[in-house]
C-alpha cells in the first residue's frame, strides 16, 4: 500500500453520512501528513500531530483534481467510499463521488499554485508578532535552523527510538527473519514507519528527499503471502533497504542532535540530513 496523506473534509460531501469519516489520498505528498478541505473550500495541511489541537496550520493551494477514499463497514460487509475533489487555484469548485466523474485524459493531476502559496506564506509572516521575529522563531527561521531546534527538541525521542532500532527485537532479529525466510521479517515495515513519521515531524513543513520517499513506499505496506516465499528476495530485500535507509537518517539525527548552529566544514553525514529535507 505504501505511504499516503490523510485527508479530512469539513467542506459539504455528496453524501452526510461520510462527513466525520477519516480518508487517504495519495495525489499530494505521501508523507504521512494531514491535511483538511474546509468548510470554504480551501485546503490546509497541518503541522505534525494530528487534526486537533495545533498551533499553526498552512494554506495548501492546489489547482487539479485531489482524489481521496476510505472504506466502512455496511452490515459486516467492506463498502469503498471514493471522491474526487476538483480544485481551481486553490479552491474546491466542486467534490463528486468517484464513479460520476468522467474520465479526461486533459485533466493534470493536482499541483502546487506556487505563486499563491508564496503569497500566503509572505502573509502569514506580516501577521507574526515582532517580538517572534526578533527571537528567531516561527517564519523568520530559516529552514536548517528550524530543523537544528527541532533536533535539539526531540533529541531524547530520537535516542530512544534509535535504541529500539538497535536492540534485539527491533535489529537483530528482524534481520536474521530474513535469511531464516520468515515471514516476520515483514513486521520490521513498523520500525521503518515509526522512523519515517518522527523523521518527517522534525519539519513538517517540508516533503522528504523523493528518492527516500520512493525507497519507503516501496518497503513499506506489504503483507505476506505463500507465494512471496517463491522468490522471497525479490520481495523482501526493500523491506531491509527501506529499514536501513530510514535508520541512517534517524541515527545522523541523533548524532547530530547537539549542534547549535550549522557546522562547517558539513560533516557526510549531517549533509545527508540536509538532502533528507530538501534543504541543500
Amino acid at each position: 500500500m505504501g505511504l499516503f496523506d490523510t485527508i479530512y473534509c469539513e467542506h459539504p460531501l455528496p453524501d452526510a453520512r461520510h462527513q466525520d469519516l477519516d480518508f487517504q489520498t495519495k495525489d499530494l505528498e505521501c508523507s504521512l501528513s494531514t491535511y483538511t478541505i474546509t468548510q470554504d473550500g480551501r485546503l490546509l495541511r497541518h503541522a505534525r500531530g494530528g487534526k486537533r489541537g495545533l498551533d499553526r496550520d498552512i494554506e495548501w493551494p492546489l489547482h487539479g483534481d485531489l482524489t481521496f477514499y476510505t472504506s466502512i463497514k455496511i452490515s459486516g460487509e467492506s463498502v469503498w467510499v471514493e471522491y474526487v475533489a476538483r480544485f481551481t487555484h486553490g479552491l474546491v469548485e466542486w467534490i463528486r463521488p468517484k464513479e460520476e466523474v468522467p474520465p479526461d485524459p486533459d485533466i493534470p493531476p493536482p499541483e502546487l499554485d506556487w505563486d499563491l502559496l508564496t503569497e500566503l506564506l509572505q502573509n502569514h509572516r506580516r501577521k507574526m508578532k515582532p517580538a517572534d521575529v526578533k527571537a528567531g522563531t516561527g517564519a523568520a527561521n530559516g529552514p536548517e535552523e528550524s530543523l537544528l531546534l527541532s533536533l535539539r527538541r526531540d533529541r531524547h525521542e530520537l535516542e530512544r527510538l534509535l535504541e529500539s532500532c538497535d536492540g534485539h527485537w527491533g535489529y537483530e532479529d528482524p534481520i536474521y527473519r530474513f535469511y531464516h525466510q520468515s515471514f516476520k521479517v515483514y513486521g520490521l515495515q513498523q520500525q521503518t514507519r515509526s522512523i519515517v513519521e518522527k523523521l518527517q515531524a522534525l519539519a513538517p513543513d517540508l516533503p522528504l528527499n523523493p528518492w527516500f520517499a520512493q525507497i519507503v513506499e516501496l518497503g513499506t505496506g506489504k503483507t505476506f503471502k505463500i507465494e512471496d516465499n517463491e522468490r522471497w528476495t525479490e520481495v523482501t530485500r526493500p523491506i531491509l533497504e527501506a529499514f536501513f535507509h530510514a535508520r541512517f537518517f534517524l541515527e545522523m539525527a541523533v548524532r547530530y542532535a547537539d549542534l547549535q548552529a550549522p557546522p562547517q566544514p558539513l560533516p557526510s553525514g549531517y549533509a545527508a540530513l540536509l538532502y533528507l529535507f530538501g534543504i541543500r
